[in-house]
């Protein structure tokens, strides 16, 4: 057996940066992880974002669970939710709590326990440089998956062993196939898009509600 690699997914990150870089949102998840993991041994992903307000916003939660419940469907993934704080809602956007911590948690917990020898961080928080450098203080290595250039998360890139820069080569293989009522090349128009009412960016979790089509959410 090769090398045990697991996953861990800043799917906030994941989410903006696939529309911040591509414009589009439609990544199959699934497809993605293979392409990080190559001929090596598959553990486990964990995908972590946080869950919305049922009383809140209870039809973003409905559809919000849909999405959920896709990613749990892949193999081997399974889902690690944070929570979002409504302070003064709807006049202030809710903030996400907790859901880095249990990212960084979760990394270190499971070097020690010699459940992995590689983590896969995809993120770009450099406040996870100090997880990946315990991780690899406990003798693991550590890859980190990036979207942008040389210049951007510095304290992380330079706390990896390894930078996996995610580019239009990388991912070209990784998005959804074309399915009835979907448009790939710009999700931004779906119809059943977050209709940004309140001005303010989907909240995490959110997807497009289209039959066989869960896309990457915040």
């Amino acid at each position: 057996m090769g090398e045990r690699v697991m996953i861990f997914i800043d799917g906030s990150n994941l989410y903006h940066s696939l529309k911040n870089y591509f414009n589009r949102t439609d990544l199959d998840l699934g497809k993605f992880t293979r392409k990080l993991i190559g001929r090596r041994t598959h553990v486990r992903t964990y995908y972590y974002n946080a869950r919305v307000g049922q009383k809140q916003e209870p039809e973003l939660y409905k559809q919000q669970q849909t999405f959920f419940a896709g990613v749990n469907a892949i193999p081997y993934t399974e889902l690690r939710l944070g929570r979002l704080v409504y302070t003064n809602w709807p006049s202030v956007p809710p903030y996400e709590k907790g859901t880095d911590v249990q990212l960084a948690t979760d990394m270190i917990t499971h070097s020690y326990k010699n459940n992995y020898d590689v983590a896969i961080l995809v993120a770009g928080d450099n406040d996870f440089a100090g997880a990946v450098q315990a991780v690899k203080d406990n003798g693991k290595h550590v890859e980190v998956a990036l979207f942008g250039k040389q210049g951007t998360s510095q304290q992380l890139r330079a706390s990896a062993d390894m930078v996996i820069t995610i580019n239009p080569r990388m991912i070209k293989d990784c998005w959804k196939e074309n399915t009835p009522g979907s448009n790939n090349s710009n999700n931004n128009n779906n119809n059943n898009n977050y209709d940004d009412t309140n001005n303010r960016n989907p909240p995490p979790g959110y997807h497009n509600v289209t039959p066989g089509n869960y896309d990457m959410e915040p």
